[in-house]
């Protein structure tokens, strides 16, 4: 793999890393391990789905294909997969993407509805654990979508240069 491809590659672990790293830094207390695991897991997953994904649910284009998926639509969002994946699409567009989003979505609105569809999911998950971090996150909804913002702030406002290596041509 030549140094560029290196520089570009870009894989589930790596992504995961620096979400980890990234929520860590702009927490403002330590937070639970589990949480912080999860909330990166969220970030990672869909910084690598398009919105336009056949194979798994797309990454949402904003708050309102949200709405219309999971609010508006008559069957809505039933099972404890889908009000999850409800759950963390507002998890991400009203936390990560905040700024983006409150010009023409109002934020709270979406975060009590996030929050509301992690509680659903919990009473619906089959597994323990499962609920319990579903649970954990109805609950802790706001901290955690405050970091997401933070983070995704902190992210758009650090430039980024990349240095790439001189080719060997113009030596």
């Amino acid at each position: 793999m030549g140094p560029l491809r290196e520089l570009l590659a870009v894989d589930h672990r790596r992504t995961l890393e620096f979400f980890v790293i990234g929520l860590k830094d702009v927490a403002e207390r330590e937070v639970d391990q589990q949480q912080l695991l999860y909330n990166a897991s969220v970030l990672a997953h869909y910084a690598q789905v398009s919105t336009a994904s056949e194979s798994e649910f797309p990454t949402p284009a904003a708050l309102a294909a949200v709405f219309d998926h999971f609010v508006a639509a008559p069957d809505g969002a039933v099972d404890a997969e889908l009000l999850e994946t409800a759950g963390t699409h507002c998890l991400l567009m009203a936390g990560f993407f905040e700024d983006q989003m409150k010009a023409r979505h109002n934020i709270r609105w979406y975060a009590t509805l996030g929050a509301g569809f992690y509680h659903r999911a919990a009473q619906r998950a089959q597994a323990p654990k499962r609920a319990w971090m579903l649970d954990t996150m109805s609950r802790e909804f706001e901290p955690w979508r405050a970091r997401h913002a933070r983070l995704g702030r902190e992210l758009r406002d650090t430039p980024y240069l990349l240095s790439l290596p001189t080719p060997a041509w113009t030596m």
